[in-house]
């Protein structure tokens, strides 16, 4: 497998979900002690990996959540932060300079402060009140988030099944190893077929929303420079539809939550229009271990894996490494 170190993927995620007996303590304490809100704080990539445990809270919970922009965060405030609140950041390396700005502001209003990072001596995992260690350059946050948010509603009877799943996600490295095994031959077909398009449409909704909104920007547009344009499939028919053409590249990121007709509605369109519509889609992959009830809550991480087999296989065919960057942390700004 191209760029695939299976020791180091697998040792990877199996770090994030080693955290649970103390993601579980935190959790816990944080409802014994009592608190009001919850901000989910990020900065790009990870602030679109909260979107989905926003959206789980919103449709199951009454506990107010909120994924917030950290730098907006930091510059405009929010009446409902306080000392009753907590936040929860997400930083690979622990330098992320928005997220230290916005800890900061969030600690000047009393808040308890989470962090998840991989370096425990970095300035996120300094900065918080409490931090949350895997092992270094560990990806995606998502394990993590599905356990805090899990326990949380648990622990408010809002989440049916919750010990379950927390067990089934014990062997999440394997079943996204095999996963990313699955995934490498349509990855490197869609990347021969795509070494020269230079525009891409991307749609998802439901808790893949803020999967699409990251593959857009934070990899297609920051990791290999290509242009796209990014919907949610809910919107999709109010205005988006439009860019459509016979030759538009049309990638749809499709569930198992209750938001995947909306999806089927867009590719059915899509598919009328444009010869070129591409579909990744959860449901392609076993999941072996993993009960069905909770196939939709893993599908950021499915196609988190999936599509890092694409990028791997885009790097190649466009000769674009994926750590090339011309601003991003290289100019000022």
């Amino acid at each position: 497998m191209l760029g695939f170190n299976e020791p180091e993927f697998l040792s990877q995620l199996t770090s994030t979900v080693a955290l649970r007996p103390r993601i579980e303590e935190l959790a816990d304490r944080l409802v014994d002690e009592g608190f009001d809100n919850l901000f989910l704080v990020g900065a790009g990539g990870t602030y679109a990996q909260m979107w989905p445990y926003e959206h789980l809270a919103r449709r199951s919970s009454t506990l107010p959540v909120r994924a917030v922009i950290a730098a907006e965060l930091a510059a405009s405030g929010d009446a409902t932060l306080g000392e009753r609140s907590a936040a929860v950041f997400t930083s690979v390396s622990g330098t992320t300079e928005d997220s230290l700005r916005a800890i900061e502001f969030c600690k000047s209003k009393g808040v308890h402060t989470i962090g998840f990072t991989g370096y425990a001596d970095s300035p996120v995992a300094r900065s918080v009140d409490t931090a949350l260690v895997s092992e270094p350059k560990a990806w995606p946050f998502d394990p993590q988030m599905l356990l805090f948010m899990g326990r949380l509603l648990d622990r408010r009877g809002e989440f049916e099944g919750y010990e379950k799943l927390a067990d089934e996600l014990a062997d999440l490295p394997r079943v996204l190893a095999g996963v990313a095994k699955q995934a490498e031959a349509p990855a490197a077909a869609f990347a021969e077929a795509h070494k020269d398009t230079d525009y891409h449409f991307l749609v998802g909704g439901g808790n893949l929303w803020g999967f699409t909104y990251l593959y857009s920007m934070c990899i297609l547009e920051e990791m290999q420079w290509l242009r796209t344009t990014r919907v949610h499939s809910a919107e999709f028919f109010h205005g988006s539809l439009e860019l459509l053409e016979q030759d538009t590249s049309v990638v749809i990121f499709q569930g198992e939550d209750e938001t995947r007709a909306l999806t089927d509605r867009v590719e059915a369109f899509a598919r009328r229009v444009s010869r070129d519509v591409t579909v990744f889609d959860t449901r392609d992959y076993a999941l072996e271990g993993i009960s069905p009830e909770f196939r939709g809550l893993l599908a950021p991480l499915v196609l988190d894996t999936v599509m890092g087999r694409v990028s791997k296989h885009l790097e190649r065919v466009r000769d674009h490494s994926l750590d090339l960057r011309r601003y991003y942390r290289v100019m000022e700004y």
